[in-house]
């Protein structure tokens, strides 16, 4: 597997804002350590086999939430990032709510907000 510096830049362990969680992503984080955190990082910090969730290409003008919806119920292929195919996940559309909620949340609170995808 290819490196994390060979991936753009994203927010540093030190430097990441863990916000106060509303309930819904409180949950979020519940469902994400689950089910995501093992390829996606503590904090959605990304690993060695999968991308941060807190990085700018993630905010909401590029991945809107419905393609979190897609991602989870049909895996995704490889495009943005060098870590292969993510399989479908076995979460239900009540959890994958509860899981951007809580992205949202954590993005924002590292100043990661919507911004009109540009080709």
């Amino acid at each position: 597997m290819p490196s994390r510096s060979s991936t753009p830049a994203a927010v540093s362990t030190s430097a990441l804002v863990v916000p106060q969680l509303s309930t819904e992503a409180a949950e979020g984080k519940r469902v994400f350590d689950a089910v995501c955190a093992a390829c996606h990082g503590r904090n959605a910090l990304g690993t060695e086999q999968g991308p941060p969730l807190v990085h700018d290409i993630y905010n909401p003008g590029h991945h809107s939430d419905e393609a979190f919806y897609f991602a989870a119920a049909n895996g995704v292929r490889q495009h943005h990032w060098p870590f292969g195919n993510m399989p479908p996940q076995k979460v239900n559309r009540a959890e994958v709510d509860e899981i951007i909620a809580y992205v949202r949340e954590l993005q924002k609170a590292n100043g990661i907000t919507y911004r009109p995808h540009n080709m």
